[in-house]
């Protein structure tokens, strides 16, 4: 891997480079995307069905676009017994943890009489998106439909493209049966979120969209954005590890190639203060790549997006870690919980040499659906909060209001909003 001294100008070329894996720097398939999302609105369920037929290779009709509960439980029998055991102690982590993000709505009163509020309700529909083919993880599904059912939305559907024949990924198909997915079209694409957003004959419109997929898929959930809410625009995987003197370099190439092989766009990098664990880990990482089985892959992840980055002092290392806002930061310093207390920015953090990435992927039960392209500056996990709408409640007594509403009428009429004014002076005329 390549080790380069960290200087602003390398941190700035570091920032860049991700930049360009954004799917917002992927605006010549915007128009592709916007004319499936037309086509789908004016035709509904016959613009799905060509698409399938035309992308997938597979006639589907009214009929045969919803998953069967004999093809769920056609699906367990695919799959060996005790992944599907691992994958019910995994949903169970991750619904252990998404129960304590619920929130209660709360009201409070004064002795004018007046009542403030706030009320917590689930959203009605939400809609979970799963690539098929290669890109299918069952880890996914419980990570986009357990959220979604702890914080009480009615109806979770999901869309998942078929295979030549008809059939589903059978892990995906499991993973939904124990996630509480109530109903599976066979659908997938830019094709599919525009069905979810709009609705056809077969497909409900949902409320919010969630769920990773390629660059049509993300482009597509930005165009509906506004009809519905989304997660978010995900971009490619990274992970960013910071690291002192102490760390294992074995630990630490193991942990950057795990993001690596997801694909050419994923990001791999390395911050540390000691040169002599950089040449380690370039060293592990050569190593351990020759006996991958995603070598490719790997190889061109880092070629374009993976760095070791040297600094002066672990505080250089941290403010930079801080500007480049990883969607997975692993800590392996001395005193790590010392070291997070310093770090801002950051999808997930794995603290110490036993908490590697592929945790959070998996088992541990925090969400592994995380904020990429720096945008865990602002942005969180998937969480319960994604699936809920809190409403204002406002009740005022008529002594509430005689005592405020000279204040109201003032600002109102400030602001030359005389009918403001007036629908709060007309009850003391």
């Amino acid at each position: 891997m390549r080790i380069v001294k960290l200087t602003n100008e390398t941190k700035n070329n570091v920032l860049n480079d991700l930049l360009k894996r954004s799917p917002s720097s992927y605006g010549k398939y915007e128009g592709i995307v916007n004319d499936i999302i037309r086509n789908v609105r004016e035709n509904k369920d016959a613009a799905i069905f060509e698409y399938t037929k035309n992308f997938d290779k597979c006639d589907l009709d009214a009929d045969t676009i919803l998953v069967t509960k004999e093809e769920v439980a056609e699906a367990y029998t695919k799959l060996d017994a005790d992944f599907v055991e691992t994958m019910k102690k995994s949903a169970a982590n991750v619904r252990d943890f998404h129960e304590k993000q619920l929130r209660q709505s709360f009201f409070t009163t004064k002795p004018d009489g007046s009542i403030l509020g706030q009320r917590i309700t689930p959203l009605s529909r939400a809609g979970v998106y799963v690539p098929g083919g290669k890109a299918a993880y069952p880890s996914s599904v419980l990570m986009n439909v357990i959220p979604a059912k702890v914080a009480g939305v009615s109806e979770v559907v999901m869309t998942t493209p078929p295979g030549k024949d008809g059939k589903v990924n059978p892990g995906t198909l499991v993973a939904a049966d124990i996630a509480g997915v109530d109903k599976i079209y066979k659908v997938g694409g830019a094709q599919a979120i525009a069905a979810l957003a709009f609705g056809t004959e077969s497909i409900p419109k949902v409320d919010k969209i969630t769920g990773p997929g390629n660059i049509f898929v993300a482009l597509a959930k930005k165009a509906v954005f506004g009809y519905v809410s989304i997660d978010s625009v995900a971009g490619p995987s990274e992970i960013l590890v910071l690291a002192d003197k102490d760390a294992n370099p074995r630990y630490v190439a193991a942990d950057m190639l795990s993001q690596a092989e997801h694909d050419e766009l994923a990001s791999a990098i390395l911050i540390t203060d000691s040169m002599e664990l950089a040449q380690k880990v370039s060293e592990e990482v050569e190593n351990f790549t020759e006996v991958l089985s995603r070598k490719e892959i790997i190889r061109k992840s880092l070629d374009n997006y993976g760095y070791i980055l040297v600094a002066e002092s672990m505080d250089d290392a941290i403010d930079a870690a801080n500007d480049i806002a990883s969607e997975h930061m692993e800590i392996l310093t001395k005193d790590p919980f010392q070291t997070m207390t310093k770090v801002k920015n950051a999808g997930a953090i794995f603290l110490g040499e036993y908490s590697s990435e592929p945790l959070g992927d998996y088992f541990a039960g925090p969400n592994h659906i995380l904020p990429t392209n720096g945008t865990a500056k602002f942005f969180s996990p998937l969480g319960v909060d994604d699936f809920i709408k809190k409403t204002s409640i406002i009740c005022y007594s008529k002594e509430a209001l005689e005592r405020d509403h000279i204040d109201i009428e003032r600002f109102a009429t400030n602001e030359g909003l005389t009918a403001h004014a007036n629908s709060v002076a007309v009850r003391f005329e």
